[in-house]
């Protein structure tokens, strides 16, 4: 028996079914997970891959005397997968690292929640106080006050669970209902992969924006509502519509999300919304006593004059805090914000100079407002000369919004919260799908097939759907608070003012 020729077929026996082990093995390495993501030291009664490969080797130069070059192969095909596998461990690292919070950003975000309140109170408040008569002027105050705080607790009770929990297509879930499972230790996700905001940071931020939408409604049917019957929509509408609304432009799932909707800042949840819900409310709470009879003149323009200059302070934070990160982007937003309103308070000024001859000091506050609307869906992906006209837009097509428009409509919006937060609101939406593109100075690059157009339809879409929930639910909310209490207050309490009628107080002592 010729035992060389015998010790070569078994080295290379040895070779083969080396090779199908090692075979083995690298397919296993690369296609199951757990060994991509195990980073403790295998047991010492385990052998790798090349260890195994060597052993066989050497024990086939042992039967043999030498080492065959296909054991060597095999050696050296072992010695390569456990060379890549170690690779694609490192680089799956280096890929997913763990998030970070930098205490950069969670400062500006702190600072922006405390812009968004200034914006509230005392920023709207005065804008709406200055602008109803001196008999109304702290009914406005109360409702704006006592709004905002309602909806800050049920936002933490349910709100924030209900916008940005769960991935529904429409609302979202009860998984965090009274902040279940938030602590100081969880994160959540900025703009940024890998980059992280303490979770309590961004519930504050999204709690001041829940609470002005509500807060900006009041406006609508001012100087002679219920406050009860105010109270009990709120509730109604924050339910059954910003949260709903919230959840399917910003959450992650959310049914405009996912179409790509561009809405930075609030363009369709805050304004559109607000301006809805308070022409709604301005049809089923009826006309003031004596409206388009005698002149309703705002009772101090300079409070609404001190507020618009408050409000435009507050919404560097409103719209730069939306960023979630201190850098390049919070200052594009930041700058945006600075040049739309200046933009649209020259676009407002010359439209009344031109239509009455007079700039009036109204009118420039307003075009405060109009151009803060503008701007707010694209203040993140718009460049400056887009923001600049964005801004001009709004302030030239909100003058006919609480001119032209609000005789058209036929609706007493007492402080134009539809002709200026709608419609600035509907203005700014449908061109940010415009200015956002990189050719007209946007983020967004069209040759990485962003279209206007395609984009432009996207936004149409959102102002549609916004208009029509808010606009239903904003029906079952009168009707049920109509039910329950009531709109309207009773004629001699109009007459004689708000404040002394529903508060017991009087803002000027005569």
């Amino acid at each position: 028996m010729n035992i060389r020729l015998l010790s070569g077929w078994k080295a290379r026996f040895y070779a083969v079914c080396l090779t199908m082990l090692v075979s083995a093995l690298a397919v296993t390495t690369f296609a199951g997970s757990a060994i991509a993501q195990e980073t403790a030291a295998p047991p010492a009664t385990e052998a790798s891959a090349a260890d195994a490969a060597a052993a066989a080797a050497n024990e086939a130069a042992g039967v043999s005397g030498e080492v065959d070059p296909a054991v060597a192969a095999a050696v050296a095909s072992a010695d390569a997968a456990a060379d890549a596998a170690i690779a694609q461990v490192a680089e799956t690292a280096a890929a997913e690292p763990a998030p970070t919070v930098d205490k950069g950003d969670v400062a500006w975000m702190l600072t922006s929640t405390l812009l968004v309140l200034l914006m509230v109170v005392p920023g709207l408040a005065l804008f709406y106080g200055g602008m109803v008569r001196s008999k109304n002027v702290l009914s406005v105050l109360v409702q704006i006050a006592v709004v905002f705080s309602l909806l800050s607790v049920l936002w933490i009770v349910y709100g924030y669970s209900l916008a940005f929990s769960g991935d529904g297509a429409w609302v979202g879930n009860l998984d965090k209902l009274f902040l279940k499972g938030v602590t100081v230790e969880t994160l959540a996700a900025t703009f940024t992969a890998g980059v992280s905001l303490p979770e309590y940071v961004f519930i504050a931020f999204q709690l001041t924006f829940a609470g002005i939408t509500g807060a900006l409604i009041v406006g609508a049917f001012a100087e002679r509502v219920k406050f009860a019957a105010v109270v009990l929509f709120v509730v109604i509408w924050f339910t059954l519509g910003y949260l709903p609304i919230a959840h399917m432009v910003w959450a992650s799932g959310g049914y405009l999300f996912e179409k790509g909707a561009l809405d930075f800042a609030g363009g369709t949840v805050v304004h559109i919304n607000a301006g809805v819900a308070g022409l709604v409310g301005a049809y089923f709470v009826g006309k003031r006593l004596g409206y388009g009879q005698v002149a309703i003149k705002p009772h101090n323009v300079t409070l609404t004059f001190v507020g618009a200059s408050l409000l435009w302070v507050g919404w560097f934070g409103f719209n730069a805090g939306s960023n979630l990160e201190a850098n390049a982007g919070a200052a594009l937003a930041f700058i945006n914000t600075l040049v739309a309103t200046a933009a649209a308070v020259l676009g407002w000024a010359l439209t009344e100079k031109v239509v009455k001859g007079k700039s009036s000091a109204l009118g420039v506050a307003s075009g405060m407002v109009a151009g803060l609307v503008g701007i707010t869906p694209a203040a993140g992906t718009v460049g400056p000369f887009g923001a600049v006209a964005i801004g001009f837009a709004a302030g030239v097509i909100c003058v006919w919004g609480v001119t032209g428009l609000k005789k058209l409509l036929g609706a007493d919006d007492s402080l134009d919260v539809f002709g200026v937060h709608a419609v600035g609101g509907i203005v700014g939406a449908i061109l940010t799908g415009v200015f956002s593109a990189d050719s007209l100075g946007g983020v967004k690059a069209v040759a990485d097939g962003y279209s206007i157009g395609g984009q432009v339809v996207i936004q149409a879409l959102g102002v549609g759907l916004t208009v029509a929930w808010i606009g239903v639910v904003s029906i079952i909310g009168y009707s049920v608070a109509k039910l329950v209490f009531g709109l309207r207050v009773a004629e001699e309490d109009e007459r004689q003012g708000l404040d002394i009628t529903s508060h017991g107080e009087s803002a000027y002592e005569v």
